[in-house]
Formats: structure tokens, C-alpha cells, sequence
């Protein structure tokens, strides 16, 4: 039988998820199950597929969940993501991205419309009882959020709540002038359980023991956490002396000097806004003790690259993987079981383990 996790309401109560979790190559597998098979999940931007009758294959989560997907714009200008197996014989169907009304299967021929509905199909015409539903490719749901695109295979939650929170703190930003820049993106390897690289994101608690350089632009006194239902955001403060927000009139943290947003959304996206742009960080489990993180970036201002919160990310990210990869070798041990979470640092890291023992059960 499965084990199953009890975190405590109650913060000041509370214990934190056991070594055991982290340790077990059965959680492990049964997280990709229960977790990331029913999350949403991050698959770029739609320059992918920006003109009509265009396709855009990818896997997603790809040594993990490694499910293949295509993403597709029909001539209606509408966006699609579709399963890439052929509903023949299961071949991937759009072997690259391309331009057409249809996809063909190279294997026997078996074509789709862009929505995913079957078209053709050569020798089946003594075939009874066909075609059916079950020769359509599979549709999985599809949010577009500025140019930013979100799938996922059997999502337990509805994404529209999450990005109704991220649009009341960055709704005034002009998503679609936000220009990618690879030169800024990069995957780390970490070599730790994915869920220690989260629970290290999600406090703010060792920035003043692990980021000295960061510590020095934001004001760790008023950092602070603020919990939703499958999403929250860590707000870093700073002064005018280093680059912050200019935020509208009306917005809902008028007169505060915000240096970075960092929005979390369950259970392995982070969307850092700074006043220069967006980096986003997807954690990607590989196994057990082995996770790819992707940082990718899209710049709005430049003249405030390399100021403030967002100065030097790939530094910050460094004194991370140095601590997580302790952690990660330090819950090995016998004589460690569970922690103990502060009430006023660790909410974030609460939440996460609630919402993963909640799945789990």
C-alpha cells in the first residue's frame, strides 16, 4: 500500500514532509501519476505556431512524463494541442514543426485536420465501424496567456484562477512586446529531488544565509508570502536606490517599492517578473535524485538588465544548487525524519507540501 502524507493545517503545528518522501523510488513514480499528469505545465510561447495552418511538435516533460504532444493553429487562427501519436499504429505524426492544413502519418498515410479531427485514411474502406471517436487525436486543454502557452494532459484545476492572481499584480505589463532572449536561458542540472529545489524557491528564509548579493538589494524584514489555491507569490521588496516597478495608479500595491514578483504555480513553475522582464524557471524531474531546471528569459526593458533583484540570476541560481544538493545528501541520513516550519518564513513551503500530500492520498 501507498504511503500517504498528513501535513497539519496549522503552521505553527506542522511538520514538514519526512526524508522518507524524498527517498522512496515508489512516491517518486507515483508523483507522476498523481502530481504531474493532472498539473499544468509550461510549453514556450506561441511563436511556435504565429501563422495560421502551422504545427510545432515537442515532448513534454521529456524522461519523465516524455509524452508526446503537437502544438497546431488552424485556419481559423485558433490553437490546438494535440496527443503526436498516430490513432493507427502509434507513430509520431508531425515529426518536425511545418506549414500545411493537414498532418500525415509518414508510416501509412493516415492524416488529421489541424483540430485534431480524423480526415483520411487509404485502405480502410472494408473496415467497419469506422472511423470513430477514437481515430481523432487526442485534444488536451490549451490556455493562452499573452504569447505564453499552458497544457495540460488531465489537469486537476482550472488555470484561469491561477492567472487571475498573476494578473492582478502584473496585469499592467505588455506581455506580447516581451522579446525571448536565448543568450539568457539556460538548463541547469541539479542533482537533487525536484521537490527540494521547490521548497528551497519557496521561501525567502535562506536568502540572507545563501544570496549575500541579493540580500543587499531587497528588504528581507517586509518580504512576504501570500498563499492561493494552486499558485502563490513571494513579493520582494526594495527602495528607490535600486530598480523597482512603476506601477500604475490604482494598483493594488500602489506607493511600494516592488523589486521582483515571484509567482509559483503548482507544482514546478516559477514566473520571476522584475522591472526588466520575466524569467521563468521550470523544474523537471529526471529521477530521483536528479532534476533539469530551465530558465527561460524574455527581456521588456533592457536598460534595466543586470540592476536590482533580477541582477545576476545565473549567480543566485549557483548558491541554490549548492544548497539543495546538500540537502539532498543530508535527508539521506538514518537520523533524520522531519522538520519543522516557521510560521513567518515558511508559508510557501507549507502550502507545497500540503497540496502534495493532498495529491497524493
Amino acid at each position: 500500500m501507498s504511503k500517504t502524507f498528513n501535513i497539519n493545517s496549522d503552521i505553527s503545528l506542522a511538520k514538514t514532509l519526512p526524508s522518507s518522501f524524498y527517498r522512496s523510488q515508489t512516491i517518486f513514480d507515483k508523483i507522476r501519476d498523481d502530481v504531474f499528469l493532472k498539473s499544468w505545465q509550461f510549453i514556450g510561447d506561441n511563436s511556435q505556431i504565429k501563422i495560421n495552418n502551422s504545427f510545432s511538435p515537442q515532448t513534454l516533460l521529456d524522461g519523465f512524463l516524455t509524452e508526446p504532444i503537437v502544438l497546431t493553429r488552424d485556419n481559423n487562427n485558433q490553437a490546438h494541442c494535440l496527443t503526436n501519436v498516430c490513432t493507427h499504429r502509434g507513430n509520431i505524426v508531425a515529426m518536425g514543426p511545418g506549414k500545411g492544413k493537414k498532418l500525415t502519418c509518414c508510416y501509412h498515410g493516415r492524416s488529421f485536420e489541424l483540430d485534431g479531427s480524423f480526415k483520411s485514411m487509404p485502405e480502410f474502406e472494408k473496415t467497419k465501424n469506422f472511423p470513430s471517436d477514437s481515430d481523432n487525436l487526442h485534444s488536451f486543454p490549451l490556455e493562452e496567456w499573452g504569447p505564453f502557452l499552458f497544457a495540460g494532459l488531465n489537469p486537476s484545476f482550472d488555470f484561469k484562477n491561477v492567472l487571475k492572481v498573476m494578473n492582478e499584480r502584473i496585469g499592467f505589463l505588455p506581455l506580447n512586446d516581451f522579446t525571448f532572449h536565448s543568450s539568457l536561458s539556460k538548463d541547469y542540472l541539479v542533482h537533487c529531488h525536484w521537490a527540494l529545489y521547490c521548497d528551497n524557491y519557496l521561501e525567502g528564509f535562506h536568502i540572507p544565509y545563501v544570496h549575500e548579493g541579493l540580500n543587499k538589494v531587497l528588504d528581507y524584514g517586509n518580504y512576504e508570502t501570500k498563499i492561493f489555491d494552486y499558485c502563490n507569490l513571494q513579493i520582494g521588496y526594495s527602495d528607490q536606490a535600486n530598480e523597482v516597478f512603476d506601477l500604475p495608479k490604482g494598483h493594488i500595491d500602489e506607493g511600494r517599492s516592488i523589486a521582483a514578483y515571484y509567482f509559483w504555480i503548482y507544482p514546478n513553475m516559477m514566473f520571476n517578473f522584475y522591472p526588466w522582464g520575466l524569467s521563468i524557471n521550470m523544474v523537471k524531474p529526471l529521477s530521483i535524485n536528479k532534476t533539469k531546471v530551465s530558465f527561460v528569459t524574455y527581456v521588456y526593458d533592457e536598460s534595466k538588465l543586470q540592476k536590482g533583484a533580477g541582477n545576476d540570476i545565473d549567480k543566485v541560481e549557483r548558491e541554490d544548487e549548492f544548497i539543495v544538493e546538500s540537502v539532498n545528501k543530508g535527508i539521506q541520513s538514518s537520523f533524520y525524519k522531519a522538520g519543522r516550519y516557521s510560521p513567518t518564513r515558511e508559508q510557501g513551503v507549507h502550502h507545497f507540501h500540503r497540496l502534495l500530500a493532498q495529491s497524493l492520498k
